[in-house]
């Protein structure tokens, strides 16, 4: 009898232990996502191999889109860094708090009718995550606040970030990317082709340091941003962009960044994290220069335009097991606003009652079910003529737009300029229809003006 009752005992503990790795990888399973949103910036829609690229090869970027699910219906917040930053991290229309173009001197701010930094009042995706127990990291540029003469912004962790490394234009500049009050320097000790290693390899550590807790980090690179410095460069000639054949500088450039991300997904996997790990990769807006609009991927326009090749940006995203691998979806509309409810949805994440984004959650979509993004999306660029006289020529658009459904109309504030395209039969916007669309062009000249008409406004000089 108590031999029995022995075996018995033996035979329950030999089961529980074989059960206990199915155990660990459920939890696992149900563990929370790390997520990294990868920002390029200034990376136009044709770049990418995965997109059509032609300039170089780009097989580690084309491994994220062949591991995860490629859109090609993306939107940035707006045709320039500062406010598409902010409507990534607020989740709103950068409008709303006072974002029109990039930052600069307090004078340019105000010529500009914007204001010199986020306020710390403002919603932060990072605050939300950091609430709900992730670990958060800023890891590259910021540029929503801090640099020249701009003294007195606001630092990363009122934004809700545990960790930062970032570039001068912020409120905390890296000594090591910073040892001049300017973009960078020869002086640096990272010098301008190391920042994205750097960058990458602060983010794997953060990772490591905080294994076990979920980490929720911005990687926001400075490249592949002019002045545009390979490793095969050895003195900077001071021109803007670097030199007079500017195109084999990018190309270099491009090379080094698409090493450093295969370097980001190498050590995720080596830590052992890559198969719960959401990351996204995306663009802050398009490109310039263009050359010759190669680099916009057959789009009209450039960075500082609404036309498509200033807003519409590569976006790539992967999650092991979740997340359809190797698929593209062409019909489905995101845009940046929409990050932080989606990715709030998919990690389990709560957003308080009290906050009220312009965004939606579009995590189904993510999770292989194309829709129709069922809500317009709005654009400004220009509120004056005193800083916004950029970019010149064809590429120079309206200063604003919307977008519902399959058409895009742009417009000048004051009505005049209208702009309407068939979107998903012209993506080229070759074809105004304004004339013989009169119908549509009414409706949404009312919502643009409406939409315009509920910003606040600073005033210029």
């Amino acid at each position: 009898m108590r031999r029995t009752r022995l075996v018995r005992s033996l035979v329950c503990i030999v089961l529980l232990f074989s059960l206990l790795p199915a155990v660990a990888q459920r939890k696992a399973a149900q563990s929370p996502p790390n997520i990294i949103v990868i920002l390029t910036d200034d990376m136009g829609y044709g770049d990418i191999g995965a997109y059509g690229g032609r300039f170089v090869p780009t097989p580690n970027i084309d491994r994220l889109a062949a591991g995860g699910l490629k859109l090609t219906q993306y939107y940035s917040g707006a045709p320039i860094c500062s406010p598409s930053r902010a409507s990534i991290l607020t989740g709103m229309q950068p409008g709303k708090w006072n974002f029109t173009t990039f930052l600069d001197t307090r004078k340019h701010n105000k010529d500009a009718e914007q204001i010199d930094y986020l306020t710390p009042e403002a919603p932060s995706i990072a605050r939300f995550f950091k609430n709900a127990g992730y670990a958060t990291g800023h890891f590259g540029k910021w540029h929503m606040g801090g640099g020249r003469d701009v003294t007195n912004a606001p630092g990363f962790a009122q934004y809700g970030f545990d960790e930062h490394a970032s570039t001068y234009e912020s409120p905390e500049p890296d000594p090591a990317i910073t040892a001049t009050n300017w973009i960078w320097s020869e002086k640096d000790s990272i010098k301008r082709w190391g920042r994205t290693q750097y960058f990458v390899d602060k983010t794997l550590d953060f990772m490591k340091r905080h294994k076990g807790q979920p980490c929720f980090i911005n990687l926001w690179p400075d490249d592949v941003h002019t002045p545009w410095v390979p490793k095969v460069e050895t003195e900077y000639t001071g021109k803007f962009p670097m030199n007079p054949q500017e195109e084999a500088a990018f190309k270099g450039v491009l090379k080094e960044y698409d090493v450093q991300i295969g370097r980001l997904l190498d050590g995720l996997k080596a830590l052992g994290l890559a198969e719960n790990t959401i990351v996204i990769f995306t663009s802050d807006n398009g490109a310039l220069p263009t050359f010759g609009g190669a680099r916009s991927g057959g789009f009209r326009g450039s960075k500082l335009s609404l036309y498509e090749g200033g807003i519409r940006m590569p976006f790539i995203v992967s999650w092991p097991g979740h997340i359809p691998a190797g698929k593209a979806d062409d019909r489905s509309e995101l845009h940046a606003t929409d990050l932080l409810p989606t990715l709030s949805k998919l990690a389990g994440v709560r957003i308080p009652e009290s906050y009220h984004g312009d965004g939606l959650d579009r995590s189904g979509m993510l999770l292989g079910k194309p829709s129709f993004r069922k809500k317009e999306m709005f654009w400004e660029y220009g509120r004056n003529d005193i800083a916004y006289n950029y970019p010149k020529g064809n590429d120079r658009s309206p200063r604003l737009a919307v977008r519902s459904g399959e058409w895009k109309l742009l417009m000048d504030a004051d009505g005049s300029k209208a702009e309407l395209y068939n979107i998903v039969k012209d993506p080229a916007e070759t074809t105004n229809l304004q004339a013989t669309e009169a119908k549509i062009t009414k409706e949404l000249s009312g919502k643009l003006v409406a939409w315009w008409q509920s910003l606040p406004k600073l005033n210029a000089h």
